[in-house]
């Protein structure tokens, strides 16, 4: 029952959410909260039963831990104790990540729980956030519970936080919000099927075409077509937990903000998973002493946030290098090429566009030798002939560009927000009725590809 987890899977969009939806919606509303709770629970232990015990073990003990931190927060005492809860709490919360994290890569995959960096870092935030005063209500265990292991969001994100949602008790349900929740969920679920998936098969093409045996041209192919296929897998999922959070009443979380409009890479990162960025800004740059205590203390606190950040997503070598080198051209926009305008605005737009897919290629290859062929292939007079088979370039974009065509126009902020403003308009609800069933055929007849990031 894994594929439950899987929110374009017909399992989870025909089964699983309108149940959830009715039960929602006919209790009272003091009570959504357990409803939320418990339906996360089921739909968590349908896709990783093993470690649903882990999720609730973490759960309670971030909840005690939270509890202490707030009542002395609140009453001004005791802030020895609050520090040391803090950082017990934040301890054992990131030991338990890093232990899966090693035990997935030393060991076995399927050793690291469905989305165990996601509600970690939940509990993270929740913590340093009673610490700091930013929390002003008392919490009770039930809304705790739910605001962690929130379905929606505890596989992939967003990271939403606590004060976004559960702050306040006034969450209001309506047939407007449901109407708005769903055009999200229907946008992002034809990026993660009629965009995302059609584009794995290039990259699987290539894969069996080898690296070696490629063309310059379909090298260039196919680091374009997988970075548009990892954007739109993510941002798909996003739209689609956004989607349902906005159904059930929930603000909606901007995950996503048009990061290939950026203006140099820098920005770009501060737009892909925004709330990621956000919580690496919040967490640990801020706390290492940000950009406020010189040039040389500031590089390196985004040196070490890039490390950490290419760690996590991944144990391998290529990760930290994907890491290093991101955080590395930061640094130089940010120190060197700031100082001209005219030529930071130039470079900017040049590493957002070609600098950025380069860098996805790191991401996604994890041999260093393959890595190295293919940059070989791309850059050919590194060392290795300009092409071997200059028709297969030919041949895949036959195949594929309707696909990149797609792609490329919804990287254009305004073609998404024209369908958002104009939601109503039947043309653009035709629109959207096409895509819908048309993502249902595409999942209905193939095996259906897992969300990229769902094991992170």
């Amino acid at each position: 029952m894994q594929n439950i987890v899987i929110l374009s899977s017909m399992e989870f969009l025909f089964r699983f959410l309108p149940v959830f939806l009715i039960i929602y919606y006919i209790v009272p509303a003091r009570w959504r909260d357990a409803v939320m709770f418990l339906g996360s629970i089921v739909f968590y232990a349908m896709g990783d039963p093993v470690f649903v015990v882990l999720l609730l073990g973490m759960t309670i003990l971030n909840y005690l831990c939270g509890c202490i931190i707030y009542f002395d927060t609140r009453s001004g005492r005791n802030d020895r104790e609050r520090r040391i809860i803090l950082i017990f709490s934040v301890v054992i919360d990131a030991l338990v990540l890093t232990l899966f994290k090693v035990l997935a890569v030393a060991v076995n995959p399927s050793l690291l729980p469905i989305g165990l960096s996601f509600y970690i870092f939940k509990m993270i935030a929740y913590q340093a956030d009673l610490y700091r005063g930013n929390i002003k209500r008392n919490m009770t265990f039930i809304r705790t519970a739910a605001y962690f292991t929130m379905f929606p969001q505890v596989t992939q994100g967003p990271i939403m936080r606590y004060s976004m949602g559960f702050s306040h008790f006034s969450r209001q349900v309506s047939l407007e919000r449901f109407e708005n929740g769903l055009v999200c969920v229907v946008m992002g679920l034809g990026m993660k099927t009629l965009l995302a998936d059609r584009l794995a098969i290039l990259w699987n093409e290539i894969l069996k075409i080898g690296y070696d045996g490629m063309s310059t041209p379909l090298a260039w192919l196919g680091a374009y077509g997988y970075s548009f296929r990892l954007y739109y897998d993510f941002w798909g999922y996003s739209l689609i937990a956004a989607g349902i959070g906005v159904m059930l009443g929930y603000p909606f979380v901007e995950n996503f903000i048009h990061p290939y409009a950026a203006k140099n890479i820098g920005d770009f990162y501060r737009r892909w998973h925004a709330t990621l960025g956000s919580w690496f800004k919040d967490y640990i740059y801020i706390p290492l002493g940000g950009s406020r205590v010189g040039v040389w203390t500031t590089i390196r606190n985004l040196m070490v946030v890039w490390l950490v950040t290419g760690l996590w997503h991944g144990g391998t070598l290529n990760f930290v290098i994907w890491g290093l080198v991101l955080g590395a051209i930061i640094v130089f926009e940010k120190f060197v090429l700031s100082r001209n305008e005219t030529v930071s605005a130039i470079v900017g737009r040049c590493n957002v566009l070609i600098v950025i897919p380069l860098t996805w290629v790191v991401f996604a290859i994890s041999d260093l030798k393959m890595l190295g062929m293919y940059f070989a292939r791309l850059f050919p007079f590194f060392g290795i002939g300009e092409t071997v088979n200059p028709a297969d370039f030919l041949r895949e974009l036959g195949m594929f560009w309707p696909y990149l065509l797609f792609s490329v126009v919804l990287l254009f902020p305004r073609v998404y927000q024209l369908a958002l403003r104009h939601r109503r308009n039947p043309i653009v609800l035709t629109l959207l009725t096409f895509v819908f069933w048309y993502s249902v055929y595409y999942i209905v007849n193939s095996s259906g590809n897992t969300f990229m990031y769902l094991n992170f």
